[in-house]
């Protein structure tokens, strides 16, 4: 079978085909050290990838191995031009199916112009002796067996293999092209070919592993055979090597070597978005009776709080000014039930049992509430307490008050005695003066002074807001029910 490049290949499976390309191994015979190997993969194990589909608005590579597979392209081209064109061609689908084996990966590419070029990009295999250490060493930490089957390759795989004197990944230089254009550097055809080889090895690491010189079906009976024969040494007196080998894996990956693998690790995902509103809290109506002294009611409520609080926190710290910000201060039991009380909308008993905790009746508590929402917690100051200003407090806050309105528009205020406070004659309202200098407005109903907006820099402003219109979350009357 044969696509529309003209390139035979065996089904279409994307995880590709395997066969045997000729009798033998890709290997050369052992040497002192095991680093004989060899380029151009005349013999060997092949495996077989049906043309990919375009990539339209994705990337190459996603895993960090896969990326360095491209860094390595990249450092070794000398025409970036050239690879430029090579990512549009493999981008719009111009590479056709792949074939891996050891020492060479091959496709027939198709140019812009609809010229089809065989194009082969050749990396050295590695020597049996090399083999003999990566397969001891990954005998050693069975997650390293797991991570591959996961088709997973993890740094410190590639870096305890690189301690084993065995270099996995492909450096400069080791990317060596060969196309029937007959350019001596990375063409397009090359550089397109690497490109969509990124995209299998993102896929499945083996593809590496067949190209440096064993399938996975090899690599897996010798990692058993190697396994068994390690498991008897461990039955004939090994214990003392397992349990070096168990203090090996619970100390994780060394700093050296993690530090070392960041420059080819990928950057990390964008944090996910902030949920719009809080989650739902647990319902504890149960048939089981509580325990004495345990209110499910009330525990709702904290867990929902919880919910609340949690929710704000994260907003607060995705704002971009939020290092910025100064830390909160810490609320005083008496403030966190009004707090409580607002955010969480407990019912009337729950409610009384704040007010109660809080030392408020529950219609001081529907004030502070109030006031609450309005402000937080220096609304709340405002409403319990009365602080006496100084007389050159006193007096620019009389002048910023005959200021804020045009002359014969201010309404007439009864200025409470030595207190930051001024009623409207007649009118139902008052403003406050806080310690920071900005200006409550306040409406009296049913007989007492309750807030009625937030604040203002501008007195007259303040008590436009309060005269325009209502509560808070269009609360009338003495506040919310809680």
């Amino acid at each position: 079978m044969s696509d529309d490049y003209g390139y035979d290949y065996e089904d279409d499976s994307p995880y590709g085909t395997e066969r045997e390309y000729g009798a033998g191994d890709a290997d050369v015979p052992d040497g002192d050290d095991g680093a004989g190997a060899s380029r151009g993969g005349g013999r060997g194990p092949e495996r077989t990838f049906a043309a990919l589909p375009p990539a339209q608005a994705r990337g190459f590579a996603t895993s960090w191995w896969g990326r360095a597979w491209l860094q390595a392209l990249e450092d070794t081209a000398l025409d970036g031009q050239q690879l430029k064109q090579g990512r549009q061609l493999a981008r719009k689908g111009g590479v056709g199916a792949v074939s891996v084996r050891p020492g060479r990966i091959t496709a027939m590419v198709r140019d812009r112009d609809g010229t089809a070029y065989r194009s082969d990009v050749l990396l050295q295999q590695l020597g049996a002796g090399a083999w003999d250490r990566f397969l001891d060493m990954a005998v050693d930490r069975a997650g390293h067996i797991a991570a591959l089957l996961d088709r997973e390759m993890p740094p410190h795989l590639v870096e305890d293999a690189a301690g084993a004197g065995v270099e996995l990944l492909p450096g400069i230089g080791d990317l060596e092209p060969e196309c029937t254009c007959g350019a001596w550097d990375h063409c397009p055809h090359s550089g397109a070919l690497c490109y969509q080889v990124a995209r299998l090895l993102d896929e499945d690491p083996f593809v590496l592993l067949l190209m440096r010189g064993r399938d996975e079906r090899r690599l897996l009976d010798e990692l058993q055979v190697r396994s068994a024969a390690r498991a008897i040494r461990l039955g004939d007196g090994g214990a003392a090597e397992a349990t070096g080998d168990a203090e090996r894996e619970v100390r994780g990956v060394p700093a050296g070597e993690a530090f070392g693998a960041a420059g080819i690790l990928p950057p990390l995902p964008a944090p996910p978005s902030a949920p719009e509103t809080p989650g739902l809290g647990p319902s504890l109506d149960t048939e089981t009776p509580p325990a004495p002294g345990i209110d499910p009611a009330a525990l709702e409520v904290l867990a929902a709080d919880s919910a609340v609080r949690a929710h704000r926190m994260l907003l607060d710290a995705l704002t971009p000014v939020h290092e910025e910000q100064p830390f909160p201060g810490e609320l005083t039991p008496r403030q966190d039930a009004v707090r409580l009380a607002a955010d969480a909308r407990p019912d009337a008993r729950v409610g009384a049992r704040l007010a109660a905790g809080s030392g408020r009746t529950p219609t001081d508590l529907d004030a502070a509430v109030r006031a609450w929402r309005y402000g937080g917690a220096p609304a709340l100051a405002v409403l319990d307490e009365e602080w006496v200003p100084d007389p050159e407090d006193l007096g620019r806050a009389r002048v910023r008050l005959d200021e804020a309105w045009e002359a014969g528009e201010r309404p007439a205020l009864r200025a409470a005695s030595g207190r930051a406070r001024w009623t409207v004659a007649g009118a139902g309202l008052q403003l406050r003066l806080d310690r920071d200098g900005r200006w409550w407005p306040y409406r009296r109903e049913r007989g007492r002074w309750v807030p009625a907006g937030p604040a203002d820099d501008d007195p007259a402003g303040a008590l436009a807001g309060a005269e325009e219109g209502g509560a808070a979350d269009g609360m009338n009357g003495a506040g919310t029910a809680i």
